[in-house]
């Protein structure tokens, strides 16, 4: 099977907020109104988490119906830690994003504690959010012309 590209283009104009058109879903980000930004959206970071547990709960939902597994609902909580020094400038020893990534996942359906922990164990090992996290892809940045 041959790879598939997947291209968001973000635009930011005044402010902190950051708008995307994605296949004519309007997305937006931005800052809190305390840190000088509109709240017209979370945060990147905050969207960051969220793209992992939405990747999560589709992976979920897929496996489940490839499994015939009833599956009535997931709650996936997705939580990292970091230190905002390095993002804003200041001398730090931590590393810029988050130091570790925390996700667990509430499964609503009939399967013992350990079929829901291996069943959550394959849907991570399955989602390609979770594996670019786990796995250190490689970022490549430079200037459009």
């Amino acid at each position: 099977m041959s790879n598939k590209t997947v291209t968001v283009q973000a635009t930011m104009a005044d402010g902190f907020a950051i708008a995307a058109d994605i296949d004519g879903h309007k997305v937006m980000i931005d800052q809190p109104v305390a840190a000088k930004g509109t709240g017209t959206g979370p945060t990147p970071l905050q969207m960051m988490l969220f793209a992992v547990g939405g990747c999560i709960g589709t992976i979920g939902r897929i496996a489940a119906f490839q499994q015939k597994i009833t599956l009535r609902s997931m709650q996936i909580t997705v939580e990292g830690d970091y230190n905002p020094a390095g993002l804003m400038g200041k001398p730090s020893d931590d590393r810029v994003g988050f130091a570790q990534i925390r996700i667990s996942a509430s499964i609503d359906a009939d399967l013992t504690d350990a079929e829901k922990q291996q069943f959550l164990d394959e849907v991570c090992a399955r989602c390609p959010l979770h594996d670019n996290l786990l796995h250190g892809t490689e970022v490549l940045h430079s200037l459009a012309h």
